[in-house]
């Protein structure tokens, strides 16, 4: 018998035995229920909900059987999904893996079994053609069982803490979760995003939310920094949000806030100003920070060629000008603080108008620049300078009447 007509024979003689098995479908289906129910379960997990995913597995595993009879070593169709969930069905029931993987071996002698009952009117050869197939696809279905068991045991090991987090990571990246109100959060509002550090983070962030009468939700991280949004109906007062926390007076908890934001784009954007706060907070501790200020300055501080070419740029020419006391420095400061009015950063300096003017025109002239087109620049560079310096080095105040 040549190659061809070998493989030709053996293709008809797995449609033939797949007719044959087929015909009997419903009492394989049934001895090996009966079969995998009556083995011992130390769990005691025979539910009736047990009992109907069982069923439902054993009903697929048997459809899953057949087809690999008929198509034979070449075919990988897809694990059936009631086996799946009767997986995790067994995990959540305290059922053991071994327990599991007996029973799939117990249906799979009873469907060999059965295959067996053919031998007398069918080619010897082809029958063990047909059961060395079987051996490869329980093996294939066995480690999947496996594996679909452990992942299960790992996600309930987690912590309801850690699958927090895990679903707040996947909604913060884009990721659909299948239902975000599980949360226990509305993400149909207003929000506003905190990043806090501290000992009290947790307490002070909800004492935070019941006092503004908002809704929270809380993800602790594995850094010690504290992720939480509130949120609410009513659209937000930022001012509400830094007055109510600074009134608590909780030295040991610094903020950063992002700005009030609406729906789960707004969820997002705000918790990212917020991290931008952060940066600032962990150069510099203080109790608050408003990430919004802080934008083009997190997007620096991790640059440092970026922030060498900024102070060399636009703060180094004021030192060549004389302003080792910090006298143009701290003019500039109170400059941007008033909104580039001079007459009111001649109030907040205790000096005249025109001593302002004179010390912002020999800025302008150190820089070669005028202000209004290196406003920024010039902003962040004076922020980056006080990051570098120690803290009594950046709040020291030159006498406002110097020149």
């Amino acid at each position: 018998m040549s190659s061809n007509e070998a493989q030709g024979d053996l293709h008809e003689f797995r449609a033939g035995l797949g007719n044959w098995l087929r015909e009997r479908s419903t009492a394989i289906e049934e001895a090996i229920f009966a079969r995998v129910r009556a083995m011992p379960d130390p769990a005691g997990a025979m539910t009736d909900a047990y009992v109907d995913g069982l069923r439902a597995a054993v009903a697929e595993s048997v459809v899953f059987g057949l087809t690999c009879v008929e198509r034979g070593e070449g075919w990988s169709g897809s694990i059936p999904q009631a086996v799946s969930a009767q997986v995790r069905l067994a995990v959540r029931s305290g059922v053991s893996l071994d327990t599991v993987l007996r029973r799939y071996r117990a249906g799979d002698r009873l469907l060999r079994e059965f295959i067996m009952d053919s031998a007398d009117q069918r080619s010897s050869w082809a029958l063990r053609r047909i059961l060395s197939s079987q051996t490869a696809q329980l093996d294939r279905l066995v480690g999947f069982v496996a594996g679909e068991y452990m992942r299960e045991q790992e996600q309930i090991v987690r912590s309801p803490a850690q699958r927090l987090t895990e679903r707040v990571h996947q909604m913060l990246t884009g990721v659909e979760v299948g239902d975000p109100y599980g949360l226990a959060y509305e993400f149909s509002a207003w929000h506003v995003g905190l990043v806090a550090l501290g000992a009290e983070a947790e307490r002070a962030v909800r004492e935070l939310a019941t006092t503004l009468d908002r809704q929270v939700l809380v993800v602790p991280q594995d850094d010690g920094v504290l992720w939480a949004w509130i949120g609410g109906r009513r659209e937000f007062r930022i001012g509400d949000v830094e007055r109510h926390f600074l009134a608590a007076e909780r030295e040991r908890v610094s903020l950063s806030i992002g700005e009030p934001r609406r729906e789960v784009e707004g969820w997002r954007l705000t918790h990212h100003e917020a991290l931008a706060g952060l940066e600032v907070l962990r150069r510099r501790p203080q109790r608050l920070a408003r990430g919004s200020d802080a934008l083009l300055l997190a997007a620096v501080l991790d640059n440092e060629p970026l922030i060498e070419s900024l102070l060399q740029t636009y703060l180094a020419p004021l030192d060549r000008v004389g302003d080792a006391n910090g006298t143009l420095r701290h003019t500039l400061r109170a400059y941007f603080d008033a909104d580039c009015n001079t007459v009111a950063t001649a109030a907040a300096l205790e000096v005249n108008r025109h001593t302002v003017s004179r010390r912002l025109q020999k800025i302008e002239e150190a820089l070669g620049r005028l202000l209004p087109v290196c406003h920024a620049e010039l902003e962040v560079a004076l922020r980056l300078e006080e990051l570098r310096l120690p803290p009594a080095s950046s709040n020291s105040h030159v006498r406002p009447g110097s020149a």
